[in-house]
């Protein structure tokens, strides 16, 4: 069971914050709503369960971000931009310092390097996100409008990129392509525990370095292949 730490303002009224507790109350109420909708997926958690896990009135939720669906959002939100601006950027650098040199396993490098990254260095928050977009990436309904919203800007730069490694490349085989190299990548940075099982404990989900060194060229040798079978 979570640990209730009583955040709950003081003298402020109902749903609102009160002044100087040094808390930042928002941040607070996001790590909440980030762990509980990567544990139990959207519809599996409630306001008041968040409220709870963060230890503030309900009524605060709706103060700062609305409806459950916009809490959902801002949780999304908040790594989201870090880590596309993230990537947006290593691309940029990578062609930058290639020119006319890139490679398709340089270009995934750049793309999916900052995932890594985070996963081993930035805490439980970042993993519990990297599961939370695993679950949204296969999920029918609503997951492809929740992915265009906040990921298409650096997608489309990453296959623009690969398009300019591969020139010879169709552009309906770099997007498939992509479709693939998604599906990798958010079930690796999810570590599900699958592989652990599946390999008899050859393999560990969290040990993301080594797939890390398997991940980037086995998507690259994947487009590359698709290209070249296209053209012949």
């Amino acid at each position: 069971m979570p640990t209730v730490v009583n955040l709950r303002p003081r003298n402020a009224g109902r749903g609102r914050p009160s002044k100087g507790t040094g808390v930042d109350l928002k941040e607070v109420i996001l790590n909440a709503g980030e762990a509980l909708f990567a544990l139990h997926g959207f519809y599996g958690v409630t306001t008041r369960q968040v409220a709870t896990e963060a230890g503030v009135d309900t009524a605060l939720i709706h103060y700062y971000f609305g409806a459950k669906r916009e809490l959902f959002d801002a949780v999304l939100l908040r790594r989201a931009e870090i880590l596309n601006k993230a990537r947006a950027d290593a691309m940029t650098a990578y062609e930058a310092a290639n020119p006319g040199t890139m490679t398709a396993e340089g270009v995934i490098a750049a793309f999916i390097d900052p995932l890594f990254e985070r996963a081993m260095t930035g805490g439980q928050g970042w993993k519990h996100w990297f599961s939370l977009v695993a679950q949204i990436n296969t999920t029918p309904a609503w997951g492809g409008e929740v992915m265009h919203r906040f990921f298409d800007p650096v997608v489309r730069q990453l296959v623009e990129t690969l398009g300019r490694a591969l020139p010879q490349a169709d552009a309906r085989d770099l997007f498939w392509c992509y479709q693939f190299l998604t599906g990798s990548m958010t079930l690796t940075m999810a570590e599900t525990g699958r592989i652990d099982q599946l390999s008899d404990g050859l393999c560990h989900a969290s040990d993301l370095e080594s797939a890390r060194q398997r991940l980037y060229a086995y998507c690259a040798a994947g487009f590359e292949a698709v290209v070249r079978n296209s053209r012949g």
